[in-house]
């Protein structure tokens, strides 16, 4: 019964990943395609970009939202014991499927976001006090620079070395985790790597078509 309820875990949480929050606002209350214009990622970064603030924090609060349920998944359907590695292990599986859900979601022709703030939603569920440790780290990056993108390869970078120094975790995968979620999020941004080299990065304070 429990490999049942974790195979419709993962398909909730692949499902949960694929609500494109910035595709779906961008075309119902603007009429534009966000992945058309601006860096043409369906992320809160360029909503805020592209059509202001007041669209892209909406955007941004349910896509850490989407994450951080999905991955609670495990926990509200008892599929473990409580704080256990096990119960870790199956919230990574469910937050692996979100994300991936974001980046390639089935509802806007698997065409997505990078998931910086989805993985964030996941790692708040997982380990809430070493991912406000991470966001820290992403704040003082942004404040300093104005990049998000800088930010949040970051903050990426800054989990798996907090995690071994600074905390623990009862699962081993979860160590392992940390070190895939900061790879992802160096590959996942590997053209704004390029673009920060050439000096072509946008900030994030850039205006946008409309506000």
């Amino acid at each position: 019964m429990n490999l049942v309820n974790l195979l419709l875990t993962l398909i909730l949480s692949y499902l949960l990943g694929s609500i494109a929050t910035a595709v779906w606002t961008g075309k119902i209350f603007h009429g534009i395609d966000v992945r058309e214009h601006g860096s043409g990622n369906a992320g809160a970064t360029n909503v805020v970009r592209v059509l202001g603030w007041k669209t892209g924090i909406p955007v941004l609060l349910i896509d850490v939202l989407k994450g951080w349920v999905a991955t609670m998944l495990p926990v509200f359907f008892n599929l473990a014991g409580e704080d256990t590695a096990l119960q870790i292990n199956y919230q990574i599986l469910a937050g692996v499927a979100v994300v991936i859900g974001h980046i390639f979601p089935v509802f806007a022709g698997f065409r997505g976001g990078k998931g910086v703030a989805t993985i964030f939603g996941v790692l708040l569920a997982i380990h809430p006090l070493l991912t406000i440790s991470c966001f820290g780290v992403f704040l003082c990056v942004m404040l300093i620079t104005g990049y998000v993108s800088l930010s949040s390869m970051s903050a990426g970078v800054a989990f798996p070395i907090l995690l071994f120094l600074f905390f623990d975790t009862p699962s081993f995968f979860f160590k392992i985790f940390s070190i895939i979620v900061a790879i992802a999020l160096i590959f996942t941004h590997r053209k704004n790597i390029s673009r920060l080299f050439k000096g072509e990065e946008s900030k994030l304070f850039k205006k946008g078509i409309k506000n």
